[in-house]
């Protein structure tokens, strides 16, 4: 499906794709690279660049075009249906050259328009201009997800200890897909983004360059998955940093919690990213999560920068 409309100064065109073509994919990797050279990371989350390629259920693409001479791309927005209950989430991003000229405004509007008029929108970084853009287009704060890090050259961490009956080992790709997908699933079934993964959505995360499975940890308990720690490195997108490893995803299956599993997880992942010889490490947690950031806190991160959730009100 392709919509096309123009806008009302007649000075930008609008084109709603359900897939991308692979021009088109290549142009908005660009955009949000040029975009993240200058705002220190990238406007489009993860998932967002990782749904670019292909045709995803609920997933519409919202490409702003200059009319005009070689009509080029001013901004990209992505909108995702994948939950039944929350609004459609959104993000979007204007080139650096074609900021300051209301095409952020506008690729709102036409996101606002494209979800009904119910939408949650990620500003990643939390920049003021994004705050204000979000008061104009009329949505409200709603989540703070901060991102925390902490120097690892000075890890000092015992061996990890683990439950009584509990076993550590590594993911094998293919052979534990199936069985780590549920116990995420049952380990954020509270979480909008993370409990959704599907097997595509493993897939895509194994088919990239950063994936090593080897940092991949997985705790058993009778021959059970019952808690586990991926982490990743970030060698390319923070060159500058001599690289920075991620507590990505850390879950304990709900039955196994509050027997410092999740405790000596994190240790065990945090003691392979130092092994590694990374300089620093760091973590996503929403604010909320009291609990949660306390734990981090005491492991000596400290909050880096925050991303901001917005929503209409309806």
């Amino acid at each position: 499906m392709s919509d096309v409309v123009n806008d009302a100064s007649g000075q930008r065109r609008i084109e709603v794709l359900e897939e991308l073509p692979a021009e088109q994919v290549a142009q908005v990797r660009r955009l949000i690279a040029d975009a993240a050279a200058l705002d220190g990371q990238p406007a489009v989350s993860e998932q967002g660049r990782l749904q670019l390629e292909g045709r995803r259920a609920g997933v519409r693409h919202v490409l702003l075009h200059e009319r005009d001479g070689e009509q080029r791309l001013l901004g990209y927005g992505q909108l995702e249906e994948g939950d039944p209950v929350e609004a459609p989430a959104g993000e979007f991003v204007v080139h650096p050259d074609h900021r300051g000229r209301g095409h952020g405004r506008v690729l709102g509007g036409a996101l606002l328009a494209e979800s009904g008029k119910r939408l949650r929108v990620w500003a990643h970084g939390g920049h003021p201009a994004a705050r204000h853009l979000a008061q104009v287009l009329g949505l409200s704060l709603f989540r703070e997800l901060r991102q925390m890090r902490r120097p690892l050259g000075d890890l000092q961490l015992g061996e990890p200890v683990l439950p009584d009956g509990v076993s550590l080992r590594t993911f094998r790709p293919g052979a534990d897909d199936a069985a780590w997908l549920a116990v995420n699933a049952e380990a954020f079934a509270h979480h909008p983004e993370q409990g959704a993964l599907t097997q595509r959505d493993l897939d895509d995360r194994k088919a990239q360059p950063w994936f090593d499975p080897e940092g991949f940890f997985l705790a058993e308990k009778g021959g059970e998955i019952v808690g586990f720690h991926w982490t990743k490195v970030h060698e390319e997108e923070h060159p500058g940093e001599g690289g920075l490893g991620e507590v990505y995803v850390l879950g304990v299956r709900p039955g196994a919690q509050g027997g410092g599993l999740g405790k000596a997880l994190t240790a065990v992942g945090l003691r392979h990213l130092a092994g590694r010889g990374l300089p620093t490490a760091m973590l996503y947690v929403d604010a909320d999560n009291a609990a949660a950031v306390r734990v981090y806190e005491g492991l000596g991160f400290v909050t880096h920068e925050v991303d901001l959730m917005y929503r209409t009100e309806a």
